[in-house]
């Protein structure tokens, strides 16, 4: 884990009856200092989408999840109607970014080292390389982890994560913090359930209903069996409350079931 969000910090992890008030203190005021410099800048970021009209979203999940191929076929499907940009998140490598850019869209990666999400001081040296007079929707795709990015503000308008069914159905139940944190749970990799007897969506939904969270799940396969519509029936949903592009044409483009990447 990191350092820039605390969870490196031994004390963070101590339980609070062996700990001496004075390493509470330490911890908490360290970590509130962090965050609070961290809002700031996120909220600067937040007024650069504002000014420039683009709709941000924050794409959160464990690793493997499906966020590059979800993005991959979103791209495919609206590209044509919508400028799209994505900032990339991962510890090393430019793989991602260079998938996105081969959709034809502007991509920027952001590598951590040793961080194990992103901050809003990072997304901000980010957009001054992005054309943002040029974008209408930004996603940000955030290092896997379904623990340390639901405490950073990028300044994002809406934090999407994606929950795959390859993982467990009880992933909101053990990751609570991620998912009330989330306005939309997008279930991928669906074209799967037929061979993994052990999660069922059923168990997924009543796990975030236990949270308190009245969350929409969208079913997604964006590989195999390309089926998005539900997810590009929302984002087009949350473009059209900000009136973003109400001029752009309609249609989308349609992904072939046999394409296993329509980038490619």
């Amino acid at each position: 884990m990191c350092k820039t969000c605390g969870c490196a910090i031994p004390a963070a992890h101590t339980h609070k009856s062996v700990m001496s008030p004075a390493a509470q203190f330490t911890v908490v005021d360290v970590l509130q200092d962090l965050l609070a410099a961290n809002n700031l800048t996120a909220s600067h970021n937040r007024k650069h989408f504002d000014d420039h009209g683009v709709l941000a979203i924050n794409l959160m999940s464990s690793p493997g999840s499906g966020k590059t191929a979800l993005l991959e076929a979103t791209i495919f499907a609206l590209k044509s109607r919508f400028r799209i940009a994505v900032i990339e998140g991962d510890l090393e490598t430019e793989n991602d970014a260079q998938r996105i850019r081969a959709c034809g869209v502007p991509a920027l990666q952001i590598t951590t080292g040793t961080a194990c999400h992103l901050d809003a001081s990072l997304v901000h040296q980010a957009l001054h390389t992005l054309p943002l007079a040029e974008v209408d929707l930004l996603f940000i795709e955030n290092v896997g982890n379904l623990v340390c990015p639901a405490s950073f503000d990028l300044g994002q308008h809406l934090n999407v994560t994606l929950l795959s069914v390859t993982e467990g159905d009880d992933k909101p139940a053990k990751y609570p913090v991620i998912f009330r944190a989330s306005d939309l749970v997008v279930l991928s990799k669906t074209d799967l359930l037929p061979v993994l007897d052990d999660f069922a969506p059923s168990r997924a939904a009543s796990a975030l209903r236990a949270l308190g969270m009245n969350l929409p799940m969208i079913h997604t396969a964006a590989r195999r069996v390309p089926s998005i519509d539900a997810w590009l029936d929302w984002l087009e949903s949350q473009l059209q409350q900000r009136s973003i592009r109400p001029d752009a044409p309609r249609g989308r483009a349609i992904v072939d079931q046999e394409v296993l990447n329509p980038c490619a």
